[in-house]
């Protein structure tokens, strides 16, 4: 096989791997119904059993939602970009996606209820969830954070 070839094959192997499942956090714009600010990492079969096996079996994604937040904001401020990272990041909605004991779970606050079909698609599409459930708690309910954020 010449080079040429070789990367053809490869560029069509490419065009049909399915992303693997993602953990992470997203804020949800309702003014025009979409993410903002999502970040995710890929979770494989294998890291759940080395979960499982230690006795740790939550997966998460490692940073906060404040912490993200407070980045964007400096950099759009040292950039003079326009950002929607302005103001208290706990009053925008936002979510969780985490692995938890052979399932996926989505934490939400009430601001999700009422658009629980959409924001079901578009969480399955952007994270490659095969299957999840919401998890409603105060937490997330729209200002509010961690004790110390508020």
């Amino acid at each position: 096989m010449t080079d040429r070839e070789i990367q053809q094959q490869m560029d069509a192997m490419r065009a049909l791997a399915e992303p693997m499942p993602q953990v992470g956090i997203f804020w949800f714009d309702l003014s025009d119904h979409t993410f903002f600010g999502v970040r995710k990492q890929e979770i494989t079969p294998k890291q759940v059993e080395e979960a499982a096996e230690k006795g740790l079996p939550f997966i998460n994604y490692p940073h906060l939602h404040r912490q993200v937040w407070a980045k964007e904001y400096f950099r759009a401020q040292a950039t003079g970009e326009q950002t929607k990272f302005v103001g208290d990041y706990t009053q925008i909605p936002r979510g969780r996606v985490a692995w938890n004991i052979n399932k996926f779970i989505v934490f939400v606050g009430q601001w999700a209820k009422p658009i629980e079909a959409e924001l079901s698609e578009m969480i399955e599409n952007e994270f490659a969830l095969p299957y999840f459930e919401f998890v409603y708690d105060i937490h997330w309910d729209l200002g509010h954070g961690w004790s110390g954020d508020l």
